[in-house]
């Protein structure tokens, strides 16, 4: 039996290790170090930092575009009732009008029968009101064309046109050139006006057709072109009659103007 012969001594390998807790267990604070996502906070259970919930952050609204928008709104609203009120108002009969205009009265409702008189008689007549609006006159009008006479109108040939639809501007005799002008820029150029100064008025202006009149003091108050506008024509007692080929004299009535007796027609 033969015996082995013994061979140089086997030295056992070296195999390093980290640092233990002692109970064969690697350090904590190392063991994660290489996984993915190893340092996020904990999960359930864990004692990581609380998750941040995430704040919603509204955009500021934008009011210029609104505010302009909600102002054009209202202008609109604004215009277009305004243009139905307009067209309301202008709709309304002229008579209930010139009603509301202040100062203005109404010697139509008074149902006086030397007022209401239409007919035609020569001479010189008595009136119920200076200037007069209404009553028997002669059958010849005064020329309302537009008409400026600077010396005053016989009252009988002045109440003809005025049945015929014409407004009539009266003043004191004396008054301020400044006011004479205003008056006489509502006249020129209006067929169915005319305008004269006129004896004892007892107010500066008076303005008139028939059965209506409006007194005041300032030939710019603007009652004057809201009476005029209301019922030049409109006031007519004969729509259609005439208001040129009438008389173009001043001074009171003569002798020897035509007159006439019957009731006037819508053509003369």
């Amino acid at each position: 039996m033969s015996m082995s012969t013994p061979g140089p001594e086997r030295v056992p390998s070296t195999v390093k290790v980290g640092k233990t807790t002692g109970q064969g267990k690697p350090p904590a604070g190392k063991s994660g170090g290489n996984r993915p996502g190893g340092n996020r906070p904990a999960g359930k259970g864990g004692k990581g930092r609380k998750p941040v919930t995430p704040v919603k952050v509204a955009g500021g609204r934008n009011w210029g575009p609104i505010a302009v928008a909600g102002v054009v709104v209202l202008i609109a609203v604004g215009i277009i009732g305004y243009g139905v009120f307009a067209s309301v108002q202008g709709s309304r009969p002229w008579d209930e009008q010139v009603a509301e205009i202040e100062g203005v009265v109404n010697y139509r409702a008074q149902k006086n029968p030397q007022i209401d008189d239409q007919t035609h008689k020569e001479g010189a007549q008595t009136y119920v009101t200076n200037p007069p609006v209404g009553g028997a006159h002669n059958q010849t009008w005064q020329n309302c064309m537009g008409d400026i006479y600077s010396e005053p109108i016989a009252n009988e040939y002045a109440v003809h046109s005025l049945e015929h639809g014409a407004v009539w501007i009266t003043y004191k005799q004396g008054l301020a050139a400044d006011q004479v002008t205003a008056l006489q820029s509502k006249v020129q150029g209006q067929d169915y006006m005319f305008m004269s100064p006129i004896a004892n008025l007892d107010k500066n202006i008076s303005v008139q057709v028939w059965g209506y009149q409006l007194k005041l003091d300032d030939a710019n108050d603007a009652r004057i072109d809201e009476f005029i506008k209301t019922t030049r024509v409109k006031a007519s007692l004969e729509p259609g009659a005439a208001c040129s080929s009438g008389n173009t004299t001043t001074g009171p009535i003569t002798a020897g103007a035509p007159n006439g007796t019957g009731m006037d027609n819508p053509t003369g």
